[in-house]
């Protein structure tokens, strides 16, 4: 069976919906339709640090990331590094990992971030 591990931002429980800003993500090990292991990993201190990120999700063994709201400078600096990035996702981080897990999870389309969050950044992200 093919061992997959995916990236998502979590925030509470939920999918953060603004990628640069998350403090944590949780690092889900995926098998055969189900989730297998989960880690939390701490990012407080690479917010807004795409790169960081990236460098940090593929030390981890990550193939995935599954994010809400994200710009166009984090999605290239993700794969740039050999990231897939699956967008728009949703919900408890649990149901999106196993949706994703069993093949039903499609990316959408964000315009940037797709709240209002007080800052002007007009999706440099």
């Amino acid at each position: 069976m093919v061992k997959v591990k995916v990236a998502i931002p979590n925030e509470g429980g939920f999918v953060n919906q603004h990628f640069g800003r998350s403090k944590e993500f949780v690092i889900f090990e995926l098998s055969g339709g189900e989730i297998k292991g989960q880690e939390v990993v701490s990012t407080a201190a690479l917010q807004h640090n795409h790169e960081g990120l990236a460098e940090l999700f593929k030390r981890k063994g990550v193939d995935t990331i599954i994010l809400g709201g994200v710009g166009p400078r984090a999605i290239q600096a993700l794969q740039l590094h050999g990231l897939k990035v699956i967008t728009g996702a949703s919900g408890s981080v649990g149901e999106v990992a196993r949706a994703y897990a069993r093949g039903e999870l499609v990316t959408r389309e964000v315009s940037c971030c797709e709240h209002g969050h007080g800052h002007d950044h007009r999706c440099h992200e």
